[in-house]
């Protein structure tokens, strides 16, 4: 392979092997730490702000000041590392482009390598693309900053094993870009900037900071270099905000709402307590209380420590064959793009550019300046109570059905090596088929049921997953049934969804699976 050959020098591994032999151990004792701190929550013990750094809070401190090129992050674009993508985002007239490595991106090997590869390229500005139709992609003059999003910490690449062992996930895509990258960015004005994901604690951001740090010394770049915003899209870490921006001080881009992701983790962590059973998903929206909350404890923490607080993700793709349809989305991202300038964000993402002026008009009008850090809001008291309470709705048949088509039709293009997908007008990532199965598998768990009295069982899964499947076969027709992995991603959604024990996420069975095969 011509990427992996470019992608897989015996530099760049031993840089990679140092980071696994120095930091792989902590990874792991912090995975075990997440499973004590689950089997806490499983026995009733609820997330509060930690005692022990009640002085760190409550003091006046602020992270490192912001780079230049990092100043005016008004609208982001994210996607994963096609070539096509890369260039197109880049194009789009966003501030920034997120390349990710994570919940867009399945990770077959040769996705992984050849996104590397399209970085490294987009980078030197030689990057091209010429389409089937004979369409020719290239880089305008003025592009966006680029920002990589490595995989999460509980993530590993089974295709290179350490010492026997495979690598971390994490520090081989965080460890593989910098290596490759570091001089190219520098050279150019700009630097390594990541997005890290999923993280739980204070703890796991601190280890990444060390990573940063050894990084740093064995690259013989100056401390501070590499700057790295974390998504808040996990329960526990909501209550650690100050603390993951403490632990990442000298190397901060701020805090993120990873909106769909919190919705997951909010199932996941509290998935043996009835009390948190949610509604459908299309009820669980930013106006409820809990995310209401989240969002306003990001805005405050992050601008009391003089970083951007950015907002979330508008999954809407235009709709171009249903111009009413097509108003209609464009509307309800208007609303919330409204919203979250109104309520302090300093930027925002979305997911296609047909989105990116209506976001950047909206910013424009609520945020004159670059953003909008200097607005405070320490008056805003947001407490644990605030953070952990459940939104009332109602559990739908129809609901059951979205959870169960989408959850398939996501995986079914997973395991083909295509991890963003376009469905029912909007981006879809791995967070979707997430929120999707550990619905249906809390529903089953705890017995709930349908506004019409029917119980949510193993039984009526079933049946409603060989109607949808029967549906998705008539609606792809069978060459495209033939050709596709619908049957395998149905038996895998289920294998998730009905289990006695909830799987904590579904890209691990299904990574496997896609090594298997590949």
């Amino acid at each position: 392979m011509a990427a992996g050959a470019r992608i897989l020098t015996p530099e760049a591994l031993a840089f990679v092997a140092m980071l696994e032999r120095r930091f792989g151990a902590r990874r792991r004792e912090l995975l075990e730490r997440r499973a004590d701190r689950q089997r806490d929550l499983d026995a009733g013990w609820l997330p509060e702000l930690p005692p022990a750094t009640s002085d760190l809070r409550a003091r006046a401190w602020a992270v490192a000041p912001i780079p230049d090129d990092l100043r005016d992050r008004r609208v982001e674009i994210t996607g994963p590392v096609d070539r096509k993508m890369i260039i197109n985002a880049l194009n789009s007239g966003a501030n920034v482009f997120m390349a990710d490595f994570e919940d867009s991106c399945s990770p077959t090997w040769a996705n992984l390598l050849e996104g590397q590869a399209n970085l490294i390229d987009a980078i030197d500005r030689t990057i091209e693309h010429v389409a089937p139709d004979g369409r020719a992609y290239r880089l305008n003059d003025a592009t966006a900053t680029l920002m990589v999003r490595p995989r999460g910490w509980h993530l590993e690449e089974k295709h290179l094993e350490i010492d026997g062992a495979p690598a971390s996930a994490s520090l081989f895509d965080f460890g593989i870009f910098l290596f490759h990258n570091v001089g190219r960015l520098l050279a150019r004005g700009t630097a390594p900037y990541f997005y890290l994901p999923k993280m739980e604690s204070h703890l796991e951001a601190r280890l990444w900071s060390d990573v940063f740090r050894a990084a740093q010394e064995e690259l013989a770049i100056p401390h501070g270099t590499i700057r790295a915003t974390v998504l808040i899209e996990t329960i526990l870490a909501a209550f650690e905000m100050d603390e993951i921006l403490w632990e990442l001080r000298d190397h901060s881009a701020g805090l993120n709402c990873g909106r769909w992701d919190y919705i997951f983790s909010f199932i996941k962590k509290f998935r043996g307590r009835s009390e948190f059973v949610l509604p459908d998903r299309s009820q669980v929206t930013m106006t409820r209380p809990f995310l209401s909350a989240y969002t306003r404890l990001v805005v405050q923490t992050c601008h009391r420590r003089g970083i951007h607080a950015m907002g979330g993700m508008a999954a809407q793709i235009p709709i171009k064959s249903d111009p009413e349809a097509n108003a209609r989305a464009m509307e309800k991202v208007a609303e919330d793009k409204r919203r979250e300038v109104s309520s302090g964000h300093d930027g925002t993402w979305v997911a296609h550019p047909g989105l990116v002026g209506l976001a950047r008009e909206i910013f424009d009008a609520g945020m004159p300046g670059p953003n909008q850090i200097a607005v405070r809001r320490t008056a805003e008291t947001v407490s644990a109570t605030d953070l952990l309470s459940v939104p009332e709705g109602t559990i739908t048949e129809a609901g059951l059905r979205q959870n169960v088509n989408v959850g398939i039709l996501y995986l079914e293009a997973w395991l083909r090596g295509l991890g963003c997908v376009p469905l029912y007008n909007l981006m879809e990532d791995a967070a979707t088929a997430e929120i999707s199965r550990t619905q249906v598998w809390q529903w089953i768990r705890h017995g709930s049921r349908l506004e019409d009295g029917r119980a949510v069982t193993r039984g009526l899964f079933a049946a409603v997953r060989d109607e949808e499947l029967a549906g998705i076969r008539g609606q792809v027709g069978e060459a495209r049934w033939r050709a596709g992995r619908y049957e395998r991603a149905a038996e895998i959604f289920e294998s998730l969804a009905t289990a006695d024990a909830l799987q904590d996420f579904l890209t691990i069975p299904a990574y496997d699976e896609l090594v298997r095969t590949e």
